[in-house]
């Protein structure tokens, strides 16, 4: 239940409250020694003195009595320790652990894309990473070989660097698809999180590696990992670098992509399957992704408290420095 009356102090001890009583008797003793008198002078007869009428100081004599008791009675009220509250709200992100498993065989330089395949893709990853804050997110690069260029981490700025200094020519040529993917699954092996996920992109088929797709599918089966697959290649045929006796020469080659094996992927752990025929859709296919694979915000109140018996401290100093001064330069008995 809400609080109706949010403003008002609450009492952290409210049992403190019960010393209010000793006022009682406090007050009662005051009433019964109010028609005593000190005599401070002596005098024969008070005859005369009974024609004056005693004005407003029969009614100022009491002031120091009632700041007293409100002095009392603040002190209390502070060692009760009130405090107001205000009703917060707590956000926990649960992200989610992500690797991006990148073709880097020098297929990936056909010009297809703008400026090639190789850079379209990094360009956009790049972009996919700067919008995902609360994720662990990875890079594995394969070819005729895989290795992990940047292990898991929430540090953006490392990431987007080692992305934009990937390249071809750095290992073995060719399509390890099967070495890709179980190096990005491996390391999994050791990741708590709740959702894990590998986003395999590719421009051909697998060729190469000691590690067949089937395998790694099975690894990744076993750790829950979803997987999306992209296959980046525009329909029909791309200039593409070629080794000739001439040197490396653009040849116009055919575009080929193991879609039948990107879909079994994709499919059997969860994920999907998309096809990147050019930049536009190479960026829409990454905006699907990032909507598909939300963080999860775990939202919870609590209430913040503000202590308040400072206030009721400073109130009674004030009222018991203006008691002394009462008492000292108003009400003034004759010594």
């Amino acid at each position: 239940m809400k609080n109706l009356f949010p403003d008002i102090p609450k009492l952290e001890n409210p049992q403190i409250l019960w010393l209010l009583l000793l006022l009682v008797p406090y007050i009662a003793w005051y009433v019964m020694q109010g028609n005593r008198s000190w005599a401070s002078l002596k005098v024969s007869t008070i005859m005369p003195l009974k024609k004056i009428k005693g004005g407003l100081y029969r009614f100022f004599r009491h002031i120091p009595f009632v700041l007293r008791c409100l002095v009392f009675t603040l002190i209390i009220l502070a060692l009760a320790r009130p405090r107001s509250s205000k009703e917060f709200e707590l956000t926990s992100v649960e992200g989610i652990d992500i690797m991006l498993a990148l073709d880097v065989s020098t297929s990936m330089l056909s010009q297809d894309f703008k400026p090639d395949r190789l850079n379209a893709a990094k360009d956009i990853a790049i972009e996919f990473v700067s919008q995902r804050q609360t994720d662990r997110i990875g890079l594995t690069v394969f070819a005729g070989e895989s290795f992990i260029q940047c292990p898991m981490t929430t540090d953006r700025a490392t990431l987007i660097n080692l992305i934009s200094k990937t390249q071809t020519d750095v290992i073995e040529d060719g399509t390890a698809i099967g070495n890709g993917l179980a190096t990005a699954v491996n390391h999994f092996k050791n990741s708590d999180a709740k959702s894990k996920v590998v986003i395999l992109m590719t421009d051909g088929v697998n060729n190469s590696g000691n590690v067949t797709p089937e395998t790694a599918l099975e690894i990744a089966k076993f750790y829950k990992i979803r997987i999306y697959t992209i296959g980046i290649g525009s329909n029909g045929e791309a200039l593409c670098p070629v080794r000739t006796p001439y040197g490396i020469q653009m040849v116009s080659v055919p575009v080929e992509i193991d879609e039948k094996l990107m879909k079994s992927i994709a499919d059997e752990t969860g994920g999907q399957y998309f096809r990147a025929t050019d930049n536009t859709k190479l960026v829409e296919i990454y905006s699907q992704i990032n909507e598909m694979e939300k963080t999860k915000s775990l939202v919870d109140s609590f209430p913040e408290y503000k202590e308040e018996f400072l206030q009721f401290a400073l109130a009674a100093f004030c009222l018991l420095i203006l008691e002394l001064i009462v008492k000292l330069l108003f009400l003034r008995r004759i010594p």
